[in-house]
């Protein structure tokens, strides 16, 4: 199929959705599939108002037609509920094309926490936007019960993945230069990620954050004692996540946490609270500890076997998050 991607997330940007498209496309093209990915980089754009790192496209209705004509797409596909999201959407509806929509981020509860609008007015809007697609795609079978709940329907399930070459025990560094044992948090520093409930544990050892954001210098204020480490990608984010002793998520808003399979791949348990993302991730599993009590649960993770966290992990594959995306497009053939 030739198939047409429309996201306001993209490359330069660093979040689940950018990670999720920008890893599962390949695998979807090494299925014979061409695609091609209308983003912000294609426009004039100005940054978000409440998320500055995603920029958000100018003008799109005015090339939206060319850039659709010369894909000419058999299946389309919106990513994000931004511009682009819209404009290719208002596209569709014109013209009588099928399309699906996909549930990346919980923009209500995001919202709320940054007092700019009730969650309830948010999730009216999303249904609106998502009610005409053939499907919505949801990460986990958590969020679609959720979503379902809220009135929304056509729901199906499209996971996550990781890479387990990347993301391995042998990258693990024991010398790694911070006292032991190391809990370590990784994602966007901002108030929906919940923060200050890890760094606020009395927990013995090392407490690193990783990841950029609006929160940095307040919380680097706040929690003098931990270790910001700002941006780090790629190697070097492999080494810090197989070299934590335990992986300490503790966000309560995220949809599913790639962060999560990143940890577990690399061996290091997850301590979490039982919400939607780890109660996915880790469900029944021995790979991580879930528990209202976060620092109980991180503690707990302390015990839990190293190679049991990978090989939970690479239950998690790629090229089935592909396959799962080709299956529950709606293209017209």
């Amino acid at each position: 199929m030739r198939i047409l991607v429309g996201t306001d997330a993209w490359r330069p940007q660093v979040n689940g959705v950018v990670r999720t498209l920008t890893t599962m496309l390949p695998e979807v093209e090494k299925l014979g599939h061409r695609v091609t990915v209308v983003s912000p980089d294609l426009f004039a754009s100005l940054p978000c108002p409440f998320y500055s790192e995603i920029r958000l496209a100018l003008g799109v209705g005015r090339r939206l037609d060319a850039l659709v004509e010369e894909a000419r797409p058999d299946a389309i596909h919106l990513a994000t509920e931004g511009p682009i999201g819209y404009a290719l959407r208002r596209w569709c509806l014109r013209r009588g094309r099928r399309f699906t929509t996909a549930y990346h981020t919980r923009f209500p509860e995001y919202l709320a926490a940054r007092y700019v609008m009730p969650a309830r007015l948010t999730y009216a809007l999303l249904r609106r936007f998502h009610a005409p697609a053939a499907a919505i795609m949801v990460a986990t079978e958590t969020m679609r019960g959720a979503l379902k709940g809220r009135g929304f329907g056509n729901l199906r399930h499209w996971g996550r993945g990781v890479d387990p070459a990347l993301f391995h025990p042998a990258a693990r560094d024991d010398g790694i230069g911070f006292p032991r044992p190391i809990f370590l948090s990784v994602g966007r520093i901002a108030r929906e990620k919940n923060l200050p409930a890890f760094l606020g544990l009395d927990l013995p050892g090392s407490k690193l954050v990783v990841g950029e954001g609006p929160q940095l210098e307040s919380l680097r204020r706040q929690f003098p004692a931990a270790h910001f480490l700002g941006r780090v990608e790629h190697g070097a984010l492999a080494r810090l996540y197989a070299s934590a002793d335990v992986f300490v998520f503790p966000s309560r808003t995220d949809t599913f946490g790639l962060v999560l399979l990143e940890a577990l791949a690399s061996g290091t348990p997850v301590g979490a609270f039982p919400v939607p993302g780890p109660l996915d991730v880790i469900g029944d599993s021995e790979a991580g500890v879930l528990d209202q009590d976060l620092r109980r649960a991180a503690l707990r993770a302390l015990d839990i076997s190293r190679a049991e966290c990978r090989r939970h992990a690479l239950e998690f594959t790629w090229a089935e998050c592909a396959q799962q995306f080709i299956d529950q497009l709606s293209p017209d053939l």
